[in-house]
């Protein structure tokens, strides 16, 4: 499977991003997804996830109430919308196919996107 993840940018603080990771190369629907950081620095965390119906979704704290995760199986794709940026927010956000959604353990990953947010 493949991952291309696309929407990062620069964004003053309190503003509002949308992040999308397309898949292609194997079946979409099947799979529980994720999205992780990693700021300059530190280790990749994990920042949220969403089972392949949809229906169940996990947030890291630091992101609750700002960030929600959603998906559209007819186009493949996983979306994060990102509200309220601080700007602790900035980081390379990739996706991954998690071979876990209870864990949020990472199987495949995507490249990764760069969002900074200016204070």
């Amino acid at each position: 499977v493949q991952l291309q993840a696309s929407g990062g940018g620069l964004v003053q603080s309190g503003g509002s991003l949308r992040l999308s990771c397309a898949a292609s190369g194997g079946t979409f629907i099947v799979y529980d997804m994720g999205w992780f950081r990693q700021a300059p620095g530190k280790e990749r965390e994990f920042v949220a996830s969403i089972n392949w119906s949809a229906y169940g979704t996990y947030y890291a704290d630091p992101v609750k109430g700002r960030f929600t995760i959603s998906r559209d199986n007819a186009k493949n794709t996983v979306y994060l919308q990102m509200n309220s940026l601080k700007p602790e927010d900035t980081a390379v956000y990739y996706c991954a196919v998690l071979s876990d959604f209870a864990t949020g353990t990472p199987r495949y990953w995507g490249q990764g996107t760069q969002v900074t947010v200016s204070s």
